[in-house]
């Protein structure tokens, strides 16, 4: 029988499934230790976390361990290469549009944040190890953070000699190692949002990770106006070219970062490096958008 084990993270469900061979409930707790890890030292909610660290001191260099500046360099090299599609410092926008602690009150205050600047938003210094936050601008790595702690996760069970297994979050982040037994892939359904209706895309994976990225997925209403949590760093507000995107990679914290970016540009990118892609217009008419050397 498979061995499952889950826990709730970063605001969703986390979930291992691996064989149950000598050892393997060993290595899923310290899987999840890993995610219990990283959710404390990302979260935007927490005011000891190291995210809320950098917020605190934007515009100084703040010292961090060799893997918190490996994800900063990892979103940084995204932002670049997406010509910005992909910002992870857009936390200023996310509270101002009620999407974390309290917004602006009144009708006027906090509708939309400002645009971004085209400065980048962080800086790093490797040999010192640090870190500095854009005077400014707030760290928020949800659209990453998800797909970094599978991959913490996913090194943590292959110390261990797991050599099959499939991890996901909220399952929009997604990490297989291996295959399953007789078969040379797992086999992902991506399921369609309203906007874009139609048969469920299918997704080959082994050793690599998908990452989808849609507006539908958390949604309010301010000021009478329905709000998407993927916004566009251009405008501050929610990004609406496209219903869906989807990718693989070699790993989740990449699959993440640029579903977020293609989601934003509507369309692929070329300095994407991606095993396979697919945008979902926001008009369904449109049909399917920027497919990348898709599986087989």
């Amino acid at each position: 029988m498979p061995l499952r084990r889950a826990l709730h993270a970063m605001g969703t469900r986390f979930e291992l499934l691996l064989d149950d061979a000598p050892g393997a409930r060993a290595a899923a707790e310290e899987a999840l230790a890993c995610i219990e890890d990283e959710d404390l030292r990302l979260s935007a909610f927490r005011r000891d976390s190291l995210v809320a660290h950098l917020n605190a001191h934007a515009g100084a260099a703040c010292r961090v361990d060799d893997d918190f500046l490996a994800l900063l360099a990892l979103c940084l090299t995204v932002w670049e290469e997406s010509d910005g599609a992909f910002d992870p410092a857009l936390g200023g926008a996310m509270t101002a549009l009620g999407f974390r602690e309290a917004a602006p009150a009144g009708p006027g205050g906090g509708r939309h944040a400002p645009a971004t600047a085209a400065a980048p938003p962080l800086t790093l210094d490797p040999a010192a190890g640090t870190a500095t936050v854009s005077a400014g601008r707030a760290l928020d790595l949800g659209a990453v953070g998800k797909g970094w702690a599978l991959d913490r996760a996913a090194a943590a069970l292959r110390a261990a000699g797991v050599e099959r297994a499939l991890l996901h979050g909220g399952t929009s982040s997604v990490l297989a190692i291996g295959a399953p037994p007789g078969a040379e892939a797992w086999t992902i359904a991506i399921r369609r949002p309203p906007a874009a209706p139609g048969p469920a895309l299918e997704v080959e994976l082994a050793d690599a990770a998908l990452g989808v990225s849609g507006g539908h997925g958390r949604v309010h209403t301010r000021y009478g106006e329905t709000l998407t949590h993927v916004l566009d760093p251009a405008t501050g507000a929610p990004a609406r070219r496209a219903a869906l995107a989807a990718v693989v990679a070699e790993s989740a914290a990449l699959a993440d970062a640029w579903s977020t970016a293609l989601l934003v540009r509507g369309g692929p990118c070329p300095r994407a490096p991606l095993t396979w892609a697919a945008v979902l217009p926001a008009d369904a008419s449109a049909g399917t958008a920027g497919a990348e050397n898709p599986l087989s």
